[in-house]
């Protein structure tokens, strides 16, 4: 055990806990000035986890095949950039973006049928809450057998994990509106199509970016799970699976590193045009 690591990292983690907390409850009037703390408040915070992280795997030398400190996973990730981002291009620009753009779309269009006819309503959305409850773990393996062992097989786990999570929310943001408003579009004389596009679709964004932040991150898990059970020499699970047969944990945790990496960034591009599009939503403007 070395004493003087395990001390130092919760020195620094002391210090870093005491200037978050300063940090967190400081209003400043200058709105760039909240911006940056409001930023570096996580940042710090994480940083802050990978040294306590580093400190105890180092401090209390734990064996790099049960936890790899973040120093060596980070030079993995610099010895194998080019086999991390073969594996990335597999899953998340084929599987993951195919699937997910598929699967909301699908979700989307079939909301607005749903919302057009009662029946619709009353017999597939019960069967959805049904199927977005199967395990993927029993997908996964049927959509292999069906469409293969390349990207498309994963791209149609995505699509089931992705489509009804946009379904049920589009359809309950299509209800949104309130009874008035409907009442007045009725009065002026408007069609289905125009109370949809000028009603009941801005009433119902909220909802449909919330599955859409949703899918951001079903979309990788389920890419991930289903190459478990099938797939070309490439792709995040398929290395997952693979380095922890060989016992190379290092490089477990560099996928690990790149797809939560990938998982955040898609998540908040997806924050970032909800901000841009529902800008006028109460949770948006601060009000």
């Amino acid at each position: 055990m070395n004493t003087t690591i395990l001390i130092g990292a919760f020195a620094f983690w002391l210090a870093a806990w005491a200037l978050n907390s300063w940090l967190a409850v400081q209003r400043p009037a200058n709105v760039a000035a909240q911006r940056a703390i409001d930023l570096f408040v996580p940042v710090l915070f994480g940083v802050t986890l990978l040294v306590l992280w580093e400190g105890l795997a180092r401090g209390f030398n734990i064996p790099t095949v049960l936890l790899p400190p973040p120093s060596l996973v980070w030079e993995r990730i610099l010895a194998s950039s080019h086999i991390l981002w073969a594996d990335f291009q597999q899953t998340f620009l084929k599987a993951v973006l195919a699937g997910y753009a598929m699967g909301c779309g699908a979700g989307f269009l079939v909301a607005i049928a749903v919302d057009r006819s009662p029946f619709l309503k009353r017999g597939l959305l019960p069967l959805g809450n049904f199927v977005s409850a199967l395990p993927i773990i029993g997908i996964a393996p049927i959509m292999v057998m069906w469409f293969g062992f390349g990207w498309e097989s994963k791209a149609a786990v995505v699509i089931v994990m992705t489509f009804f999570p946009m379904l049920v929310n589009t359809v309950e943001g299509l209800q949104a509106s309130s009874a008035i408003d409907r009442d007045l579009m009725r009065t002026y004389a408007a069609s289905y199509w125009q109370t949809l596009f000028r009603l009941k679709l801005p009433a119902a964004s909220p909802f449909i970016f919330n599955a859409l932040k949703i899918n951001s991150t079903l979309a990788l898990i389920g890419a991930i799970v289903a190459e478990f059970f099938g797939t070309p020499i490439v792709g995040m699970g398929f290395r997952i699976s693979a380095e922890v047969g060989r016992m190379n944990i290092d490089m477990v945790w560099a996928s690990i590193a790149v797809a939560a990496l990938a998982g955040s960034l898609f998540y908040g591009v997806v924050a970032l045009i909800e901000r841009a599009v529902t800008f006028w939503h109460p949770s948006v403007r601060g009000g």
